[in-house]
């Protein structure tokens, strides 16, 4: 058991689900589109097309609410050594439900993902004492320093993709999700949650450590 005080600054647990509904499997790239529209319009996913006067299409897009607090978050924190905790609570929120249609959609959990409800993703992420804990300078390259989890995190998300689709068919014959693989795929959403926290939420100055626990 790790100790309190060793416990990283962002934490993700989601329930193993005993049984699983096949039928919602099945559809689970239909179902799942309402929910995953809204957080790609949030996060900036999409933008407007316009067509300018000499015939350009041009696509446009704002940051969105991701990119837009990650960017702002270091900005207060560089010039002000602030951040508001209403902005942490929004910051954690977004991310957590974020996370809930993550798991959706990886097959984690048959529970339609909520805009308020943690259901059975329980997502922890400490807030900080800026003036204490963090360095002020850190945000301006702790997106740069974060480049080698970036590239573990695209090969096991190549794998964790493959996982899913093997838990796909493993559910529809059986019901159940691999525990193996579930917890991979945990352990997948919980490093990349660690990495977010650290180069994005600007939560914490601990590197994120190479591991799935």
């Amino acid at each position: 058991m790790v100790a309190q005080g060793d416990q990283y600054a962002a934490r993700l647990q989601i329930d193993y689900p005993e049984q699983l509904d096949r039928v919602t499997t099945l559809v689970r790239l239909i179902w799942i589109i309402p929910v995953f529209a809204l957080l790609a319009i949030l996060s900036g996913g999409w933008g407007d097309t316009t067509v300018t006067e000499s015939g350009e299409t041009v696509r446009s897009s704002g940051a969105g609410v991701a990119a837009g607090l990650a960017v702002a978050t270091a900005l207060m924190i560089v010039f002000r050594q602030r951040y508001p905790r209403w902005w942490f609570d929004f910051a954690l929120e977004f991310a957590r439900f974020g996370a809930r249609v993550g798991a959706y959609l990886t097959l984690l959990t048959d529970r339609y993902p909520s805009t308020v409800d943690e259901q059975s993703v329980h997502m922890e992420v400490d807030y900080p004492n800026v003036e204490q804990d963090l360095n002020r300078w850190l945000p301006l390259v702790k997106w740069l320093l974060a480049i080698p989890h970036y590239i573990v995190l695209l090969v096991l998300a190549i794998v964790a993709f493959f996982a899913v689709v093997i838990a796909w068919f493993a559910i529809l014959f059986t019901g159940q999700y691999p525990r193996g693989l579930f917890d991979f795929v945990v352990g997948v959403g919980r490093w990349a949650l660690r990495v977010q926290a650290y180069a994005f939420l600007l939560v914490t100055d601990r590197y994120p450590p190479f591991s799935f626990d």
